[in-house]
């Protein structure tokens, strides 16, 4: 349904930073950026970020998150820990979350400037 998203940040080089390292660790990259955007995904860019003077505030009771999709629990475990290095904060460690499904293995954090992040993998582990 989506082609991609888009997302404003104050300071591209912290968030290049942050996207780099929680990402990687999920099998994306950065597969275009200049001084004022960045974008993400595996074969095509699905996730921009640009510089905005006033991106959006934010906002934990608005339900507002973007989840990326995780080939494994590892690399959902993975991208909770570079997150957090790469300066996100903690908004939910990894592991199983049995009301969302059965296999719903998920990790969510803040990244630099609010915007709430979620990896998933919804495969059995084995």
């Amino acid at each position: 349904m989506l082609d991609h998203v888009s997302i404003g940040v104050r300071e591209i080089a912290r968030t290049k930073r942050f996207y780099d390292a929680s990402l990687r660790a999920l099998g994306y990259r950065c597969l275009s950026h200049d001084d004022s955007s960045l974008g993400y995904g595996g074969d095509a860019v699905a996730f921009w970020i640009g510089t905005a003077q006033v991106p959006v505030p934010p906002d934990p009771g608005s339900n507002l998150h973007f989840c990326f999709v995780a080939p494994s629990r590892a690399s959902v475990d993975a991208f909770h820990a570079a997150a957090l290095s790469a300066g996100g904060m903690d908004n939910g460690a990894p592991g199983l979350r049995a009301d969302y499904g059965p296999n719903y293995y998920a990790a969510f954090t803040i990244d630099p400037d609010g915007y709430r992040i979620e990896a998933y993998c919804g495969q059995p582990e084995g």
